[in-house]
């Protein structure tokens, strides 16, 4: 065949050198239209190969190459090569399409990498195989099942404008007749020469093939993965020889060769001897051929060499592998431990032991120490090298895990640290999902996977490729860059943090590729050993060899019976996991894997699990439950789809969990990858898409599940639906149904003819685009039927990314869906369409209109959007339920609704708001619209006045401000005076870039009902300009008082904020005004603010509409609690202490009497007419319900009677949301998985999977007496109370009706049901949430606890302590403004002898990650500061040290106003006479231009007060009590989170040699930091004597 290009080509080639050399035009300007064909079709075996010329930056993508049955003569050449249709197959980058549609990813060499000079070749081979040559390497087969007639097709792409035909013909040694006879050798020749030999002790070998037919089967394109059965009996060694005459079956050769593979990779894995692989690629392994071409090669000859051989490779045999490529199997005991190779340093962390020839690391005492494992590598890596580890075991006890990265640093000279993370210079460290660059973190999610989440057997690697980019890679997948600019000498380095103990280096990261060899190798010593044999034996085997049988390597409670037919779980009722089943060999393309159920236990919770997987039994190591895989695994658990274990479906079908002993579920991977289920034989529909070509079933026979059998007969399955848009149908199993999925004629859905990339489910409800992050158009989705009149056609976003630019287009088209040909997106439609795009109307393809009034780009998750056509034919758009008014007019009658889910949009449902309207609302443009906007606040919104600028129009009953005009002129008020500390907020809902300049806010005397009615003679240009009363606005990041700067570089600039972000203000009770951006109050940004004044905003510049989101200060307040049965108690307005009801009328809630049901745990046992329940053996099997539903808005309360300090742990509750009287229940409420919502320690967990941490207290530290109490609200949120006292929403969405649940496990022995539904309050409530009296965790079960302490019931519910009544009287004569203290008194603190021991209090806690001793201030009382939010606040509850800090009174204001420590050089000492009660002035305010950056003096702390408390820290002043007229002596101190590594410990400055505290030794009782941020005010210390 001639190496020419066809004459006929994309627009842009020029065509020269003969038609041997392609050129893409203009090559700067333009991408695409570079499209070549070969002039002949190609022959089979010729590599048709071209060489890169020339390639240009200005592009990403390059060149891509394959094939195509089209004839280039007739064809309409499309812009690139993935455009091809009618039996084309291409590799881009390094995926393989056919038809545009992606078939296999991850494959060969990523050709975008390629550079000039590089050649690139593909081949059809005789099996119809299409294999990809990069620069004379095969990289293997990319597809099969090809066509006899097809052109080679190139596309000069992206960066590739010049390439030249070097060659057409056979690779070397494959020409002609020789492979034919090659191949005939393979048929004909028996593996006569075969010698193998087989060492115990160091367990290496070499095989030898004795023919060139046998090495030349190497070079075959086979790229199945051999089946490798864990069943054979591996012999102690093999034969010494095989003579050519010894009687030996096919299946013996197969089990040994087999054998020997399995050991291959088992002495790798067990850390043993790493068995080196010598010889080329698998392209070079031909060696011993010799020039006769037939002579056998014998000993050192042969292309795979013995033990020792090294390279292995005769002087016969193809040229040498480059250092990137495949290895052989040649056997090279000594290769991986030479100097060169990748080892752990052997100077490593203190807890650190090494093994295996320093290539696994193991840290000493897992369950004692969670730090001090540190390892790095015993050489600094190179360019491009895989630097990868195997996690070996992890320990269930710890939070955080393992950590990777790189560092500068030598080992040989460095002073390891506890943790890779406190090293504050050249370290680039992986942690969880982010990456800290020198302890700090840069990227908070580099990726989706979390190195927490990893399990045993997971890999991590690293690479610094060659322009210094850090990639990481989890389980071979490559993160993608975590770090652009990597110093060019780095080591390796592992953090075995927490729960990672052991991990191990590997070094044969081309997997796959060994397994291509290895098949190769059993391919060319028997050509039928694609199946795997079941046993060794010399009986022929069964004339069904293909048939689905359960593999024999499965879960560790699981077996398998009846010749691989039936899998079940023997000890069922002792275990509810480890009984993973594998299919013994790939499914093939639309072939039903089915089982049938044949046993269940009524013990557990959950049942059978049933999917696919890309992981080979053989190898795999089985988790306890399918759905722990991280990696090529689908599975449908319960009605929902799970990917890697993550859930992908939520509602997909029929729920697993309902089936009984007889039903069947059924499994297909169709031929275009699409993955469906079947129950009772009824298909599901599609549950996911580009499914990979070889999997295997799997079966999780989890829970109640214990037997299955696999069902050989699938005739009574109905056939699939050939489209994907049959949604999962909802039915009960084995119930007379309809599959044909028709919708009703009034029924909205997606037509099931839809873009390329778009998928319809849900019965039509969803349509989604797949692989959204490497495609981004052809996902149109059309409504099934046409609109009626003045219908809405509405949808919602469910899922955007954040990668494309554009988003949604919506609109209506008159082309009937049977005729439309979907283009890639709908705007390229040229007749009868009309689109909105961003805010552009457009018709055909032309823009009719700019600016409408909303924008679809700015859209996010949970927006709505609908289309209209009126009976007029006018077409209005709505946006979460308003009508953005008239886009267009004179449509035609019958339109359909239309989608383009373009960009970032992803995946978008039909909400049930679509249907018909009232068209009267519909006809007007700009107006009040026919869906008001309803306030996100629960309670009376917020609205805006009705005066204002002139360019602003009122939208959703004054909820929404729009400019439609100018940049000016958009000033708004607030339609009420704000109250004291109430709360006005905005949010920025649409942005002009056109404009300078944005939002600008503030407060203003000016009363707007006196403004005149026409706004052209009332209102400023702008706010800044707006001097006729006295107003204070913030522009930009500038205060000003009538125009005049009072302040700059106040807050965060406005002019940054951008869609999405809100604004607040509001007038506190000190006369300050205070700015909040996305609900962080910036502080006081002006001073002396008077008390009548209207919030005020002006839509100024680039932001041209706002909506509010705030409501009124009374309703406010109620709002941000969920519904309670106190929250009226403390309110001045209502006495009646029950809930406000939503109507008045509505009869008074009669309490349901709730008792315990019969049916409980077998431990626990009932008395008291059932109100009263104890557990009267062991520590578990405690669990028991409520008899009656829990009503809604009903408190349901028990009390703890009796704790048994001898376990550790205690109880849990919570609801569950399906009926207890025949519930088989297990031993602890952790083991339900259907339906339940749990609050165990100070976590929250649904279905056994935990979704909240950190809520409430701990409810492992209540003591005897506490009441704890579960309310669900109207709303269906779940409430816990403690004590009487809400701690919020712990869940949503609880199902009505529901069951208490109580699992008295552990320390918790006995509780009563509390009868007074309605509990007393008043009592003072101890601090909950930042409690300072923090634990170390506990460890119990495996599980990490974090023990906080929580307070009993008060003997005297309204006891007052004198103490702290008097400590209370002080702080009132500070005059201290209020805003700096907690708005909720109930989370103050008294430390008095009375108070603390009535608590229980114990003297000294710990708390921070690593946790530090502190002391509890007894004989102190703390007032509760509010916490000014910023970034670490979350982390300062949970992670941050607890100290105190010794202050003066006369430094408390300034200290408070600074929200900062001051040291005594920096602050005035107050004087030490008689304190009388002083105005504000006493204390200086705080200066608004100081320098931010300024230097923190030293500033002392301790972690008791012992220390800080004496005065010389906090001098004493005297008081006279305004009550008592007694004299007084106070102190004050401050209670601060100090950041770990932010201080120094040391002695104490004072020379006190006699102890002060007996915990904390002089030498480390004072603790100085210089680090600004590094402490966080908490409380307000004040001691009177």
């Amino acid at each position: 065949m001639a190496a020419e290009l066809h004459p006929r080509s994309g627009k842009l080639i020029a065509l020269s050198n003969s038609n041997r050399t392609a050129q893409r035009n203009q090559p700067v300007q333009e991408f695409n239209h570079g499209l070549v064909l070969s002039r002949e079709p190609l022959r089979d075996r010729d590599v048709f190969t071209v060489r890169i010329d020339k390639k240009v930056n200005s592009w990403s993508g390059s060149i891509e190459i394959g094939v195509t049955a089209l004839d280039p003569a007739g064809l309409e050449f499309p812009s690139s090569a993935t455009g091809l249709k009618g039996g084309s197959w291409i590799v881009s980058g390094c995926s393989v399409l056919k038809d545009g549609r992606s078939v296999l990813e991850e494959y060969g060499h990523d050709l975008d990498q390629l550079g000039e000079g590089d050649h690139v070749g593909i081949q059809r081979n005789g099996k119809g195989e299409l294999h990809l040559w990069v620069n004379g390497q095969d990289c293997g087969t990319a597809a099969n099942g090809l066509p006899s007639r097809l052109w080679a097709v190139v596309d000069l792409y992206g960066k590739c404008t010049q390439v030249t035909v070097v060659s057409c013909e056979p690779p070397p040694e494959m020409e002609g007749d020789e492979e034919e006879e090659v191949e005939d050798e393979i048929e004909s020749t028996p593996a006569e020469s075969i010698l193998a030999d087989h060492n115990q002790e160091d367990r290496t070998g070499a095989i030898v093939l004795s023919s060139a037919g046998e090495t030349a089967a190497l070079m075959n394109g086979s790229v199945e993965v051999p089946e490798v059965s864990t069943t054979h009996n591996r012999p102690d060694k093999f034969p010494n020889n095989f003579e050519p005459d010894s009687v030996l079956t096919e299946h013996q050769l197969f089990d040994v060769f087999n054998s020997a593979i399995v050991s291959l990779y088992r002495s790798e894995d067990e850390g043993g001897e790493d068995l080196g692989v010598g010889g080329g690629s698998s392209d070079s392994l031909r060696g011993g051929t010799g020039s006769s071409g037939g002579g056998r090669a014998t000993g050192s000859d042969s292309g795979i060499g013995g033990v020792g051989a090294g390279g292995g490779s005769s002087s016969n045999s193809s040229p040498a592998r480059s250092s990137g490529g495949p290895t052989g199997l040649g056997v090279a005991p000594g290769d991986m431990t030479t100097n060169d190779a990748l080892l752990f340093h052997e100077k490593c962390g203190t807890l650190i032991k090494l093994s295996n020839n320093n290539k696994t690391a193991e840290r000493r005492r897992p369950l004692d120490e969670f730090n001090n494992g540190v390892v790095m590598t015993n050489r600094p890596l190179r360019h491009n090298e895989m630097f990868e580890i195997r996690i070996d075991k992890l320990v269930d006890k710890w939070s955080g895990s393992i950590e990777i990265g790189v560092t500068t640093h030598n080992p040989n000279n460095l002073d390891y640290p506890a943790t890779m993370t406190n090293l504050r210079s050249g370290t680039i460290m992986m942690s969880g999902c982010g990456i800290l660059t020198n302890g700090k973190g840069t990227r908070r999610e580099y990726c989706e996977f979390s190195l927490d989440e990893l399990q045993e057997g997971d890999h991590i690697g690293l690479m610094r490729k060659a322009s210094g980019a850090l990639h990481f890679y989890i389980n071979g997948i490559d993160q993608g860059v975590a770090a652009s600019q990597t110093p060019g000498v780095v080591y390796g380095v592992v953090d075995l943090y927490g729960m990672a103990v052991k991990v191990t280096i590997v070094h044969n990261h081309n997997h796959s590729d060994r397994l291509r060899r290895n098949n190769a190798i059993m391919r060319a010593l028997s050509p039928d050993v694609g199946r795997p044999r079941p046993a060794l034996s010399m009986t022929p085997e069964p004339d069904t060899p293909d048939r689905l049988l359960f593999h024999s390597n499965c879960g560790q409670k699981a077996a398998i019976i009846s010749d691989g037919r039936t899998a079940l779980r023997p000890h069922a009722t002792d275990d509810f996991n480890h009984g993973v089943v594998l299919s013994n060999r790939p499914l093939h393309s639309n072939e039903v894997f089915q089982v049938r159920i044949d046993k269940m236990v009524d013990k557990w919770a959950g049942s059978i699990e049933i999917g696919v997987t890309t992981h080979n039994p053989a190898y795999l190591q089985l988790p306890s439950t399918m759905t722990n895989l991280r990696s090529g695994t689908w599975m449908m658990t319960g009605n929902g789809v799970m990917h890697n274990g993550t859930t992908i479906l939520d509602e997909y079908g029929h729920n697993l969990d309902r089936l009984k002993a007889g039903d069947t579920v059924g499994v297909v991977r169709k031929e275009d990858g699409s993955l469906h289920f079947f129950v009772n034989g009824v298909p599901q529909g599609p549950a996911a898409w580009n499914v990979p070509a070889s999997v295997y079933a799997v079966v999780d026979l989890y829970g109640q599940a214990a037997q299955a059998t696999i069902m050989d007969d699938m005739a009574d399955l109905p056939p699939l639906p050939d489209d994907s848009s049959e949604g999962p149908t909802a039915m009960s199993p084995g119930s007379p149904c309809s599959v044909s999925g028709v919708i009703t004629a009034n029924d909205l859905r997606f037509h099931h003819l839809h873009g390329t990339n778009a998928v319809i489910t849900n019965g039509g409800r969803t349509a989604l685009r797949q692989n959204c992050r490497s495609e981004f158009n052809d996902a149109i989705v059309i409504s099934n039927r046409c609109l009626r009149d003045g219908e809405l056609f509405e949808i919602v976003i469910q899922k955007m990314v954040d990668r494309w630019s554009g988003s949604i287009e919506a609109g209506v088209t008159a082309i009937r869906p049977e005729e439309l040909e979907f283009p890639n997106t709908m705007t390229d439609i040229d007749y009868d369409t009309w689109m909105l795009s961003g805010t552009a109307i457009m018709q055909d393809g032309n823009t009719m209109r700019n600016n409408y009034g909303c924008d679809l780009d700015s859209l996010t998750t949970g927006s709505r959007i609908g289309m209209m056509r009126t009976a007029s034919g006018d077409l209005h758009y709505f946006i979460n339920g308003v009508d953005q008014g008239v886009a267009c007019t004179g449509l035609q009658p019958e339109v359909f609704a239309v989608v383009d889910l373009y960009g970032q949009c992803v995946q978008v449902a039909i909400t049930s708001s679509s249907g018909p309207l009232d068209n009267s609302l519909c006809t007007s443009n700009i107006t009040e619209k026919s869906f008001p906007i309803h306030s996100p606040v629960t309670g009376v919104a917020h609205r805006l006045h009705s005066k204002h600028g002139k360019n602003v129009v009122l939208l959703g009953d004054g909820c929404q401000a729009l400019r439609v005009g100018g940049y000016a002129h958009g000033i708004v008020f607030s339609a009420k005076e704000l109250k004291t500390d109430e709360v006005f907020e905005v949010k920025i809902n649409k942005v002009d870039e056109r404009w300078s300049g944005s939002l600008h806010v503030g407060l203003t005397t000016l009363q707007p009902p006196d403004l005149p009615s026409c706004p052209l003679s009332g209102l400023s240009p702008s706010l800044t300009q707006l001097r006729s009363k006295v107003t204070w606005v913030l522009a930009g990041s500038e205060v000003r008082r009538n125009g005049v700067l009072q302040r700059q570089n106040y807050g965060c600039s406005l002019d940054r904020l951008t869609v999405g972000n809100r604004v607040g203000v509001k007038r506190c009770s000190d006369d300050t005004m205070h700015i909040l951006i996305d609900g962080e109050d910036m502080g006081p940004a002006a001073t002396a603010v008077a008390k009548n004044v209207y919030a005020v905003f002006d839509l100024y510049g680039k932001v041209t509409t706002v909506s509010i989101v705030s409501s009124t200060l009374v309703e406010d307040a109620e709002s941000v609690k969920a519904p309670s049965l106190s929250s009226d108690s403390c309110s001045e307005v209502e006495e009646d202490s029950t809930p406000v009801r939503e109507c008045e009328n509505e009869p008074p809630l009669v309490p349901t009497v709730m008792t315990f049901l019969e049916n409980h745990g077998k431990n626990i046992q009932l008395s008291n007419q059932n109100l009263t329940a104890a557990r009267v053996s062991s520590y578990n099997q405690g669990l028991l319900v409520t008899a009656q539903a829990l009503p809604r808005q009903q408190l349901f309360q028990f009390q703890i009677d009796r704790l048994n300090l001898s376990w550790t742990s205690s109880l849990s509750l919570g609801v569950i949301g399906h009926s207890p009287d025949r519930l088989n229940f297990p031993s602890t409420a952790c083991c339900l998985k259907r339906s339940v919502w749990l609050l165990q320690r100070d976590s929250v967990f649904h279905n056994s999977l935990k979704i909240c941490e950190n809520y409430g207290p701990n409810l492992d530290t209540c003591p005897e007496g506490t009441v704890l109490g579960l309310l669900v609200d109207s709303s269906g949120c779940l409430h816990l109370y403690v004590n009487g006292m809400d701690q919020g929403v712990a869940a949503q969405d609880i199902p009505s009706p529901c069951h208490a649940l109580i699992d008295l496990y552990g320390q918790c022995e006995q509780v009563t049901i509390v009868a007074n539904y309605v509990p007393v309050f008043g009592g003072e409530r101890e601090d909950m949430r930042c409690q300072g009296d923090m634990e170390k965790a506990d460890m119990v079960d495996g599980i990490k606890e974090s023990v906080c302490w929580t307070p009993p019931p008060e003997v005297n519910p309204n006891k007052t302590c004198e103490y702290q009544a008097l400590c209370s009287r002080f702080k009132d004569l500070l005059t201290l403004p209020d805003g700096y203290f907690n708005e909720d008194a109930n989370y103050n603190l008294c430390y008095c002898e009375s108070c603390h021991k009535l608590r229980g209090d114990e003297a000294y806690y710990k708390r921070g990650e690593p946790p530090r001793d502190y002391a509890l201030p007894f004989g102190w009382c703390r007032f509760a500061l509010r916490i000014k939010t910023h970034c670490e606040v979350s982390n300062a509850f949970k992670k941050w040290h607890i100290a105190y800090h010794g202050t003066s009174v006369g430094s408390l204001r300034r200290t408070l106003d600074h929200n900062q420590l001051l040291s005594a050089e920096s602050s005035s000492i107050f004087s030490s006479s008689p304190l009388k009660t002083e105005g504000h002035g006493s204390y200086g305010e705080p200066e608004e231009n100081s320098a931010p950056e300024r230097e923190i003096p030293c500033v002392q702390l301790s972690p008791t007060m012992r220390y800080s408390g004496l005065e010389v820290f906090a001098p004493k002043v005297q008081f006279r009590d305004p009550r008592s007229l007694r004299c007084h002596q106070a102190q004050v101190g401050f209670q601060v989170c100090v950041r770990p590594g932010s201080y120094k410990v040391g002695p104490t400055s004072l020379g006190i040699s006699e102890p002060l505290d007996p915990r904390f030794s002089n030498a480390e009782i004072e603790w100085i930091t210089k680090e600004k941020g590094g402490t966080l005010l908490y409380g307000l210390l004040i001691r009177v004597e």
